[in-house]
């Protein structure tokens, strides 16, 4: 047993003042004159032994209860454990991503957890708590009641092992605390594995939380599966994990009118095509009805009218493979001869092919700087008998490597770059055994400068690219390459054509980087806004002199359609979705992870960080035992004669 406040026991040395005082009392006898013996009988009778037990009990009694009150007040406990008088620090992470919108007995994941946290965690016990996008550090739950009531949810999680480091960071310096790392969350399984470092500095509790119902419906994804003259057609992507469902109802909205509706019977994916007309502004949106996770019901898009691609080909050789796939129903495409070449033409482009030129001179080398400081994009094609001292002039602009004396060699080009840019989306798998294209000559480089897009057998590059300009190092024409009747050609140059202005896609994804180009012209000081309803905000942008590239990644936060506006001119619309990584149910074991403690309850984790520093408390027994004497020792007073 020990004592919370110890020096008040040094009281019990007042205990000796009763024994002195019993010790040292003198009674007198009072006479008391009577006349007659019969009152004698009336008297009751007390031997001398009697007199002195009752005496003595009482001095018992009163020491007692003066002693119980004393030790009360040092506080009496009893610890459960050797670290009872050790400082504890916890910290608490709850994850509050989508997932934790499954549903669970009482409501969500989250809102149990919420509650748990607030019945199990004293009111004003000192702790500090954070989620995926909020942070409550050294608080107390009374204090944070009403932030974790009103807790939203998160459309990305923290990676576990950032979890872990970020709330090591949290704890103090004190070395000598006890330090407790708890993480609730449903523990959805991602591509990393759990792994948690052996620490002992640091006691880690993963609380693993998990649905009643594992089921849920997503909308996945929606392209563009077909475009005539007349319509387009909407291809929207289901997923399911669960049961099947035979008959799941999907709706299309324009705004907010219903458009059209359809239902498809769902195992694990489905598919279902809905057709709206071509060149309509159209803000859409595809809802169904499920019952589990909610952020995954609804995804918006928006088709605006298509702003065509300008491209001005300045040619010395047959174009006639450009017009083909700069096609009048996405690019503006403008062809002109060398020396027919109109200055005032360039800046308005959003790309220049340099088609074969021989020559190329300073003026048209500034023209170019000019126009590809503004945004704008280029491609280059050399003939076979160029200037090299112009050419090269030009590439010292953009950081690509000199050309040298021309090899009249047959090379095949063996290497594509799958992960660039130019190629995202073009290939279902890598391939490595088609039919190669070839060149009977090429320029030399000295060194591969830019990435390289297609490559050489010997790991020269072919189509290499730096900032927005492309370079082949090989004539097209077709008595010099086949690679005009290669099916690389389409792909690549209509990539090419595409990247040059970044027109707005169906729909972004939101949490992630992106840029946006908004065809405009700006006057002075003016800026662009992307507006939501009621609320605005000023993006990141660049302003070039045909266009603004805007860029987007903490804002919007929500899904939903916002508005790119100039002041108070509507420019258009973009979409914005959350991701659906969030989707999937299915969760890690956790019962192999090692150096942490796993539970599948908020009040058993809480409780077992409480039994490591709470002691027994005794002061109430010893205010009883004082109850007890005073009763005692009345008692004795009354009845013992």
């Amino acid at each position: 047993m020990q004592f919370k406040h110890p020096e008040i026991l040094y009281a019990l040395l007042l205990l000796i003042i009763p024994i002195i005082i019993h010790l040292f009392q003198l009674r007198k006898f009072q006479k008391v004159a009577f006349t007659n013996v019969q009152f004698l009988k009336e008297l009751t009778i007390q031997t001398r032994k009697s007199s002195q037990l009752k005496k003595w009990l009482t001095l018992l009694t009163r020491m007692l209860l003066l002693a119980s009150v004393i030790i009360a007040f040092a506080q009496p406990y009893i610890s459960n454990s050797d670290s009872f008088n050790t400082k504890s620090e916890t910290v608490i992470y709850l994850d509050n991503s989508f997932s934790m919108q499954a549903q669970s007995t009482n409501g969500t994941i989250l809102n149990k957890a919420i509650q748990d946290i607030i019945e199990n965690i004293d009111d004003n016990e000192r702790i500090s708590l954070f989620t995926n996008d909020a942070n409550f550090y050294n608080t107390s739950i009374k204090a944070i009641k009403n932030d974790l009531i009103q807790l939203k949810h998160s459309p990305s999680q923290l990676d576990y092992e950032a979890v872990v480091l970020k709330g090591k960071n949290v704890f103090s310096k004190d070395d000598s605390s006890i330090k407790n790392l708890v993480l609730i969350s449903d523990f959805q399984q991602k591509k990393n594995v759990i792994s948690i470092a052996k620490d002992s500095t640091t006691q880690i509790k993963l609380v693993q939380l998990k649905p009643e119902n594992k089921t849920n419906i997503t909308i996945d994804s929606l392209f563009i599966s077909k475009s005539t003259v007349e319509n387009l057609e909407l291809t929207v992507l289901l997923k399911n994990q669960g049961r099947g469902i035979e008959t799941l109802p999907i709706s299309l909205f324009n705004d907010d009118k219903l458009i059209a509706k359809s239902a498809v019977s769902i195992e694990t994916e489905s598919s279902t095509i809905f057709t709206i007309p071509t060149n309509t502004v159209f803000n859409g949106k595809i809802t169904i009805e499920d019952t589990n996770l909610q952020y995954d019901n609804e995804l918006y898009f928006n088709i605006d009218q298509r702003e065509p691609i300008k491209v001005l080909a300045i040619n010395e050789a047959d174009d006639t493979f450009l017009k083909k796939i700069y096609t009048n129903d996405e690019f503006d495409y403008t062809t002109t001869a060398y020396n027919t070449l109109n200055y005032n033409s360039i800046d308005n482009q959003n790309l220049i092919v340099l088609n074969e030129l021989k020559d190329i001179p300073v003026s048209l080398v500034t023209a170019l700087k000019a126009f590809t400081n503004n945004g704008g994009s280029m491609l280059i094609i050399p003939s076979n008998n160029i200037s090299l001292n112009a050419y090269n002039q030009l590439f010292n602009n953009y950081n690509l490597s000199n050309f040298n004396t021309i090899n009249s060699q047959e090379k095949r080009v063996t290497t594509i770059n799958f992960s660039h840019p130019l190629l995202a989306n073009v290939f279902d798998k890598q391939i490595r055994n088609f039919q190669y294209p070839k060149v009977n000559s090429y320029y030399n480089t000295a060194v591969n400068s830019g990435s390289s897009v297609l490559s050489f057998e010997d790991g020269a590059s072919f189509l290499s690219q730096s900032q927005n300009t492309c370079r082949f190092s090989a004539a097209l024409q077709s008595d010099n390459s086949n690679f005009k009747n290669s099916p690389l050609i389409v792909p690549v140059l209509y990539n090419i054509g595409k990247q040059s202005l970044k027109v707005s896609q169906l729909y972004y994804t939101l949490g992630e980087e992106h840029r946006i180009d908004i065809s405009t012209k700006l006057q002075q000081d003016d800026i662009l806004t992307l507006v939501n309803g009621d609320d605005s905000i000023i993006p990141l942008q660049q302003t070039f002199t045909n266009k603004v590239a805007i860029e987007t990644n903490d804002y919007p936060d929500n899904s939903g359609i916002i508005a790119v506006q100039n002041k108070d001119t509507f420019l258009k619309n973009l979409s914005f979705n959350f991701n659906r990584n969030e989707s999937n149910l299915n969760y890690f074991d956790l019962s192999t992870i090692e150096n942490a403690t796993v539970s599948d309850s908020i009040t058993t984790a809480i409780n077992d960080i409480k039994s490591a520093t709470n002691v027994n408390e005794l002061w109430k027994w010893f205010v009883i035992f004082a109850l007890v004497f005073i009763i005692i020792e009345m008692l004795i007073l009354k009845f013992l004669k």
